[in-house]
C-alpha cells in the first residue's frame, strides 16, 4: 500500500511546529482507514491524532483528549499533542503562537465559519492575536464553489462587508470565497498574519478529496503538533 502524501503549512511558524495536510489517497474507504492507522509511524507523529466529532459548530476542545468530544476546534499548550481536523471542501485553520508555546486548529465549513468558530477558537487560546499565525489549508475555492442565499444572509447578518466575497452567478446563488471571509474573521479578532489559501479542493481531484464533487469520498487531515 502507498504512502500517503502530504502538503505541509506555507507559513513562517516557529522550528518547534509541525503543520500539514494529507492528500488524496484514493477512494476506497478500507485503505482510508489503513492510511488513517498509519499516521502516526509514517509521520512519526509524538502521539496519536487527537480526533473531533465534528458537527459544525463552535464548540473547542480544550486539551482534548482521547475520548474524541464533539468539537469542531481544539488547542493545546502541551507538547506532543497532535491535533487534528477532518475535511473535504470544509476549511481546516491551523493557528500557533509566535514562540511556538501554543496551538490550536479548527474545522470551519461555512456553517461554523458564519457562527463564530474562528473567533470562538481564538479566544480559547492564552496567546493575544497579535501574537498568532494562522494557517488556511485546502477548501473549496471561489471559482468553484456555489451557494445559496441562505449562505450569503449568514454572513451578512454578521458584518456587511462580508459581501466582497460574494460573485452572483444566477438568481439567488453565489460563488463563494471562504479563505476571503476567513481572513476578514481574523482580520476582525486581530490576526493580521494570516497564510495559505489559494488552493480549491473541488477543481483539484489529483490531489484533494471533495464532497461537493462526489458526494461518496475521503477526507484530509490537518494535522498540527509541537516538538521540543
Amino acid at each position: 500500500m502507498a504512502v500517503p502524501d502530504f502538503l505541509p503549512a506555507d507559513w513562517p511558524a516557529p522550528a518547534n511546529i509541525r503543520a500539514l495536510t494529507t492528500l488524496r489517497t484514493g477512494d476506497n474507504p478500507a485503505a482510508a482507514l489503513e492510511h488513517r492507522r498509519r499516521l502516526r509511524e509514517t509521520l512519526s507523529l509524538p502521539s496519536e491524532p487527537r480526533w473531533l466529532r465534528q458537527v459544525h459548530g463552535t464548540a473547542v476542545a480544550i486539551e482534548p483528549g482521547d475520548d474524541k468530544p464533539v468539537a469542531d476546534a481544539a488547542v493545546t499548550a502541551t507538547e506532543g499533542v497532535v491535533l487534528a481536523i477532518l475535511t473535504a471542501d470544509c476549511l481546516p485553520v491551523l493557528f500557533c503562537n509566535e514562540d511556538g508555546s501554543e496551538i490550536a486548529a479548527a474545522h470551519a465549513g461555512w456553517r461554523g465559519l458564519s457562527a463564530g468558530v474562528l473567533e470562538a477558537t481564538v479566544a480559547a487560546m492564552q496567546s493575544p492575536p497579535d501574537r498568532l499565525l494562522t494557517w488556511l489549508g485546502p477548501a473549496a475555492g471561489p471559482e468553484a464553489y456555489e451557494i445559496g442565499e441562505e449562505v450569503r444572509e449568514a454572513f451578512l447578518a454578521h458584518d456587511a462587508r462580508a459581501e466582497a466575497a460574494f460573485v452572483a452567478t444566477h438568481p439567488k446563488h453565489w460563488r463563494v470565497d471562504l479563505y476571503a471571509l476567513a481572513r476578514q474573521r481574523l482580520a476582525a479578532v486581530g490576526i493580521e498574519r494570516v497564510f495559505g489559501g489559494g488552493l480549491c479542493t473541488i477543481s483539484d481531484p489529483q490531489r484533494f478529496y471533495s464532497y461537493r464533487r462526489d458526494q461518496d469520498t475521503g477526507r484530509m487531515a490537518s494535522l498540527i503538533w509541537r516538538t521540543e
